[in-house]
């Protein structure tokens, strides 16, 4: 008997979606690694970059069994499957039907990027000495700063820094 597959979010390193999805498609796993086309940031180059729309994240198609999770698990960059206290939680088809054919239109995407952040919002910083770190939105600062606090060994650090160079992390993914 075969068993049932769903799609899962893999959570990766920093920077690491490509190398976990190559690796894990070189598994004969399905994987899917949802990306955008952006201009680049810096002012000195016109180059249009491809870039994961969830930074951090691709989504593999498993069963529940923990062998299965397990070879996903052992992959170079994979950090963790989504999920709470009762196991990884399973995305529905439909939403990854509907990313595959948004990414495949060729058309501009818009994002979460510019949505007015509220007190909690779980951000993530994308560039800098600090790229990949993620934390909780505090406040706006001025001037096009923000404060994020960054929870770590259970106490928070706060950090100022520029509004763009933070991306809000959809609520599907915290």
């Amino acid at each position: 008997m075969k068993l049932k597959t769903n799609w899962y979010a893999l959570l990766t390193k920093s920077n690491f979606e490509q190398t976990v999805y190559a690796a894990v498609i070189k598994k004969k796993i399905e994987a899917f690694l949802p990306k955008i086309k952006k201009k680049s940031r810096r002012k000195d180059r016109q180059l249009m970059l491809e870039l994961p729309i969830f930074p951090g994240y691709i989504f593999v198609k498993s069963t529940i069994q923990a062998t299965d999770q397990l070879k996903i698990l052992k992959t170079m960059g994979a950090v963790r499957i989504l999920g709470n206290q009762s196991g990884p939680i399973a995305i529905p088809k439909f939403q990854i039907e509907s990313l595959k054919i948004l990414t495949s239109a060729n058309m501009d995407l818009l994002t979460g990027e510019r949505v007015p952040l509220k007190k909690k919002d779980m951000v993530q910083i994308l560039s800098g000495p600090m790229a990949g770190v993620r934390g909780e939105f505090s406040r706006y600062q001025g001037r096009g700063r923000v404060i994020i606090n960054i929870d770590l060994l259970r106490q928070y650090v706060g950090v100022e820094v520029s509004e763009e160079n933070i991306e809000k992390i959809p609520d599907l993914l915290t």
